[in-house]
């Protein structure tokens, strides 16, 4: 199949699996005119592809990972063990940049929940501060 078939079938923009080719996620076949040459597996990889990306992988991670991931009912699983620890560190990653988003809003919640005291000096107009 051609590369806008398979948009059409993953829901993928051509300019996406694109480059995926160019990350070296896809190998597509090339003719000899130059045209890419999908296959049905390419289907599954890049839905694959999608759910890594999903779960807040880098492409540069994903081709490391994904030789290592087969399908299991329809959802991923690692299928070489040595790549659990990276996987962990990923994940452990995005906790922590989860962690750091919590409490910035935490923090603007305390702010914009504390009225300011009555009689507070203001430097400047506020509807210069805003911009309005």
């Amino acid at each position: 199949m051609r590369i806008g078939e398979l948009s059409r079938l993953t829901g993928v923009s051509e300019r996406a699996l694109r480059y995926y080719e160019e990350q070296e996620l896809l190998r597509p076949l090339r003719r000899p005119s130059g045209y890419r040459e999908y296959s049905d597996a390419h289907v599954d990889t890049v839905r694959n592809i999608r759910t890594l990306l999903a779960a807040g992988l880098g492409t540069v991670t994903i081709a490391e990972v994904l030789p290592c991931m087969v399908d299991a009912d329809g959802q991923l699983a690692v299928a070489c063990p040595e790549l659990l620890d990276d996987l962990v560190r990923e994940r452990d990653r995005i906790t922590a940049a989860m962690d750091e988003l919590a409490a910035a809003r935490t923090m603007l919640n305390t702010i914009i929940a504390r009225p300011a005291p009555a009689g507070a000096d203001v430097a400047m107009d506020c509807d210069e501060a805003v911009g309005a």
